[in-house]
């Protein structure tokens, strides 16, 4: 029996949800259409620790090598945000320098 990453990593949103969330992100950060977002690459990864890899000043995170996805997004001509997810999180790495941690929409 072939196990989802959802199901082995206990994600609790679809692949397609992540990708829209961070989508949505994207798009607001840079004041254009969530049309204008394009995924670049969507893969599988291992993180080296539950804030994968990315983690906002001053927090404090878990060294436990942690699966979720790495989603490569652009807007336009302009490329190479990236996003990290695992579980109900998702970041936003090394945007202008900065990680973030994007909230769920209410």
């Amino acid at each position: 029996m072939k196990l989802e990453l959802k199901e082995l990593v206990g994600m609790s949103e679809s692949r397609e949800e992540i990708v829209k969330r961070a989508r949505a992100d994207l798009a607001q950060r840079l004041g254009v259409s969530v049309d204008e977002i394009e995924e670049e690459q969507v893969e599988e990864a291992d993180f080296p620790d539950m804030a994968l890899g990315a983690p906002v000043k001053g927090e404090m995170s878990g060294q436990m090598i942690t699966s979720g996805w790495r989603i490569r997004l652009k807007a336009g001509a302009r490329g190479g945000y990236e996003y990290r997810a695992s579980g109900s999180q998702l970041r936003l790495y090394n945007y202008k320098g900065t990680n973030w941690l994007v909230n769920r929409e209410s």
